[in-house]
């Protein structure tokens, strides 16, 4: 066990508690195996009526995984990197596929594997803090821990403008576009934590009581632009529309998308195609744990965390540089499923 996250149980409550605020709680691979033993133990246990996932200080819910430790690992044979998505996503599913409901209070930077934990919850609280993004493809990477699954499903083409671009979006916005259950003021959680203790299953007439109007949502103010703009499943064709729109926003999210790595960003619009209609989120964790395998040991990954987090020169010198450079072959090649023995299982 440790005590990066602290586990215990307050009466019918069991409770998950992320404690590493120096990384705005960023996941490692034993934290990940401690929250799965708990939801395991919670699951057999009676007595144990619901489930809470928050973090303990700090100005942060979750900021993600281990970047660095993932990078160092892929740089070399891959083991621990893989080792740390087989046990991230093996938590993710447990979450997902959990019977008892669980609630996951996203208030404060909410990215990367923040999403993976919060987002297989029942429910889901946003406040007036919540920071919320998938901002994998500027490091390389793509958004995983169920990114296929939960993206794919937001309205329109909103998932695959967040995929791509990295955009951040608040707590209303969240709320907006069903990522979040309720809205609640930061100064009510406290106390929904009380109530919820005293009376677990009046979980979603709690959360009612206590949310607030959230503000307008801002992104909806550009739905039919993403809409129209990122409707296309390939790169190229998404660029293009981007280039023939003459607004200062199209030319923002062009700008945005020109920073990235061509090669995630077409990983990721794959990812959302297929996710869309992937039969169980179980299959959903099987591809994206081939996908991860191998992004991880490619050149962008590596690069993308040198640029971004390492030297924070932000120039990240892709390869390939364009999206037209970025073949089907090697598309093909990173989602082909791994061997047996080697592939990913609940």
């Amino acid at each position: 066990m440790t005590d990066d996250v602290l586990i215990e149980t307050q009466g019918p409550i069991g409770r998950i508690r992320l404690n590493r605020p120096k990384a705005i709680h960023a996941l490692t691979t034993d934290m990940c195996a401690a929250v799965m033993a708990a939801l395991d133990t919670w699951a057999e246990d009676s007595g144990i009526e619901a489930i809470l996932i928050d973090h303990a200080e700090g100005r942060g819910f979750c900021a993600g995984g281990d970047i660095r430790m993932i990078a160092e690992s892929g740089a070399s044979d891959g083991m621990a990197a893989r080792d740390f998505f087989r046990t991230e996503y093996r938590m993710n599913h447990r979450l997902f596929t959990h019977a008892k409901p669980i609630v996951a209070f996203m208030d404060g930077i909410t990215m990367g594997g923040g999403v993976g934990i919060s987002q297989p919850a029942r429910f889901r609280v946003a406040t007036e803090n919540t920071k919320f993004a998938m901002p994998e493809t500027g490091i390389g990477l793509f958004p995983d821990v169920g990114g296929g699954w939960f993206l794919s499903r937001l309205p329109g083409r909103v998932g695959q403008y967040l995929a791509l671009t990295g955009a951040r979006i608040d707590g209303a916005e969240c709320k907006a576009l069903g990522l979040a259950t309720h809205h609640l003021p930061s100064d009510a959680l406290d106390e929904a934590k009380r109530r919820i203790a005293a009376a677990p299953q009046a979980i979603e007439a709690i959360l009612t009581e206590l949310s607030t109007p959230a503000p307008d949502a801002r992104i909806l103010d550009h739905r039919d632009a993403i809409d129209r703009l990122f409707a296309s499943d390939k790169l190229e064709e998404v660029s293009a529309a981007l280039e023939a729109d003459d607004g200062e926003w199209a030319a923002q999210q062009l700008a945005t998308l020109k920073t990235k790595s061509p090669q995630t960003m077409k990983v990721s619009l794959k990812l959302l195609l297929d996710g869309r209609t992937m039969p169980t989120f179980e299959d959903e964790m099987r591809q994206e744990f081939a996908v991860a395998s191998r992004v991880v040991q490619r050149h962008d990954f590596i690069e993308g965390v040198r640029a971004v987090i390492i030297d924070k020169d932000n120039a990240p010198r892709w390869n390939p540089a364009t999206p037209q450079d970025v073949s089907d072959h090697l598309i093909d090649q990173i989602f082909a499923p791994l061997p047996e023995g080697d592939a990913w299982e609940p």
